[in-house]
C-alpha cells in the first residue's frame, strides 16, 4: 500500500520537476551569443583620397559648377576622411558602366577575406555552421549570394539559409533577429551572419542632388559574425544578446518615400535621400526607444522620467511648459552607445536626442571618418573601435541603434561577457584616433570653386587636380 501511495504522489511530482527542468534547460539554450566578428578592410590602393575624389567628380559629365559647389559643401561637412574605400571599378574608371560581375567580385573579395579569418581564428570548420544569414541590400543575383558562400565553403546540405535584400542600413539587426528566432527553437547551433553592401552596380552618375549625396557617404566594407547558443561555447563568447526591438514605419508615406532607390529624370538609377529623412528618422527613433527603454533601464530612471513628464503636463516646477523638456537618461542602464554611421547629421541628431557626450559619440564619429558609411556593417566597425580602445569591460551593456530604408529603426542591447581589447580592423591606426581635427582637405583644395562664375566657368581638359 505504501508503495502504491508513493507512486501515486511521487510520479506526478517527478513529472512536474521534469517539466520545470525542461523549461529551464530550454531557456538556457535560447540565449544568443556572439563568438567573434571580423570587419573587412580593403587594400590601401582602394583608398579614396581628396585628389582621386576630385577626379571621379570631374569624370561625371552631367555635373556643372552648381553641382560642384553642392558636392563640395556636402563632402566638407560629411565628417568623412581620406582613408575610406571604394570598389575596384571606380579606380578602373568604369563607374558609369559597371558590369554585373563587378558587384559579384566586390562581394566575393569581402566574403573570402572576412569569413576565412573569423572561421580560422575560432577553429570552426564551414561544415560546423548550422545557420547562414546574408544581408546585402542592393545586389540580388541567382544563385543567391548565400548560395555562393555555401558553394565556395562546401557547407552542409541541411544548413538553414536566409538571404536578405532591400533592408538597407538596418539589416544587421534584422539578421540578428532571424538568428535569434532559430536559436529559440533549436539547441546547440552555430550561425554565421554576413553583412555588407554592394556599391559597384549602385554608383550614381547623374546630377540629382538628392541622389548624388549617396556617393559622398557610402563606402566599401563588410563584416562576418559568428553566433551560437551552445552552452559549451559560452565561455568563449564576447557578447550576450539581452533585448532586441524593431520598428517599421513603412505604412507612413512620408517615411516610406524618405529613402528610396529610383531613376532620375535621365534614367540613371540611384538612391534618393529626401529632405524628410531627418523627420522620418526621428519618429522611428522615438517609437523604438519607447519600446526598448522599459526593457533595459532601471525602474528608478523610468519613475524619474514619468514624474518629470507629469509635472510638466501639470505645469509644476522647473519642468513646466516653457522650460527644458525632460529627457530620459539612457546611460543609467547602458554603458556604451553603438550608433549607425549614417552621416554627421545623423550622429549629431541622435546625440542631441539622447543627451550623449562627445565621449559617447566618439566611436561613431571616428568610424565615419575612417571607414565612411558602410551601410548595415557600420555598427560592427563602431563596436570594433570601442574594443580597440579597450572600453568594453565584463558586465558592460552596449546599445546598438540603426536606421534603414522603409523607414526602419532597430535596436538591441548586448552584455559584454569578458574584457575585450582586440585591435581588429583598427589595429594599425587606433593610436591615431581621435585625430586633432576631423576637417578634411576638400575645402583647401577645391574652395576656389566658390569664386567661379557659372556663365564663364570651364575646366580645361589638361587641368591637373592638386
Amino acid at each position: 500500500m505504501d508503495l502504491i501511495s508513493s507512486l501515486f504522489y511521487g510520479v506526478p511530482l517527478f513529472y512536474l520537476l521534469y517539466l520545470i527542468w525542461k523549461i529551464i534547460d530550454r531557456k538556457r539554450h535560447q540565449n544568443c551569443y556572439i563568438l567573434d566578428y571580423e570587419c573587412h578592410k580593403s587594400t590601401d590602393d582602394r583608398m579614396l583620397s581628396t585628389k582621386f575624389s576630385g577626379e571621379i567628380i570631374r569624370r561625371n559629365k552631367h555635373l556643372g559648377l552648381n553641382e560642384y559647389k553642392f558636392l563640395l559643401k556636402a563632402i566638407v561637412s560629411s565628417g568623412i576622411g581620406e582613408q575610406t574605400y571604394a570598389p575596384q571599378m571606380v579606380f578602373d574608371g568604369r563607374e558609369a558602366c559597371p558590369t554585373f560581375e563587378d558587384g559579384i567580385l566586390e562581394m566575393e573579395e569581402f566574403f573570402q577575406d572576412s569569413i576565412d579569418k573569423v572561421l580560422k581564428r575560432n577553429k570552426i570548420s564551414p561544415s560546423e555552421i548550422d545557420v547562414l544569414v546574408v544581408n546585402i541590400s542592393m545586389l540580388a543575383c541567382m544563385p543567391s549570394l548565400a548560395a555562393r558562400i555555401i558553394n565556395y565553403y562546401k557547407m552542409r546540405e541541411d544548413i538553414k539559409v536566409y538571404n536578405i535584400t532591400g533592408m538597407g542600413c538596418s539589416a544587421s539587426l534584422i539578421s540578428i533577429n532571424a538568428i535569434q528566432s532559430v536559436f529559440k527553437n533549436e539547441k546547440n547551433k552555430v550561425a554565421l551572419m554576413v553583412t555588407s553592401e554592394s556599391l559597384s552596380p549602385n554608383w550614381y552618375i547623374g546630377n540629382d542632388r538628392s541622389m548624388i549625396l549617396a556617393n559622398c557617404l557610402f563606402r566599401s566594407g563588410g563584416c562576418a559574425i559568428l553566433l551560437t547558443n551552445k552552452l559549451s561555447l559560452k565561455n568563449k563568447a564576447m557578447f550576450k544578446l539581452k533585448q532586441l526591438v524593431r520598428v517599421h514605419h513603412g505604412a507612413k508615406d512620408e517615411s516610406y518615400e524618405s529613402c528610396v532607390q529610383r531613376e532620375d529624370s535621365q534614367g540613371n538609377i540611384g538612391f534618393h535621400l529626401d529632405k524628410t529623412l531627418p523627420k522620418a528618422a526621428t519618429r522611428a527613433l522615438v517609437d523604438n526607444l519607447k519600446q526598448i527603454a522599459p526593457l533595459i533601464l532601471p525602474i528608478r530612471e523610468l519613475l524619474r522620467y514619468a514624474i518629470a513628464i507629469f509635472m510638466r503636463k501639470m505645469n509644476w516646477g522647473s519642468s513646466s511648459k516653457g522650460g527644458p523638456k525632460p529627457m530620459i537618461n539612457f546611460k543609467t542602464g547602458v554603458d556604451h552607445i553603438c550608433l549607425h554611421t549614417g552621416g554627421k547629421a545623423v550622429i549629431d541628431g541622435v546625440g542631441a536626442s539622447l543627451n550623449l557626450s562627445e565621449y559617447d559619440l566618439e566611436p561613431a564619429r571616428m568610424t565615419l571618418h575612417r571607414f565612411g558609411n558602410t551601410s548595415a556593417s557600420s555598427l560592427w566597425y563602431v563596436l570594433g573601435y570601442m574594443e580597440a580602445k579597450k572600453r568594453l569591460k565584463k558586465g558592460d551593456k552596449v546599445l546598438m541603434l540603426s536606421f534603414g530604408a522603409g523607414f526602419k529603426c532597430n535596436s538591441c542591447l548586448w552584455e559584454v561577457l569578458r574584457d575585450l581589447d582586440n585591435g581588429n580592423v583598427w589595429k594599425d591606426c587606433i593610436d591615431n584616433y581621435p585625430p586633432n581635427t576631423l576637417v578634411n582637405p576638400f575645402l583647401e583644395k577645391f574652395g576656389w570653386l566658390h569664386d567661379e562664375d557659372p556663365d564663364t566657368f570651364n575646366i580645361p581638359d589638361d587641368y591637373v587636380i592638386p
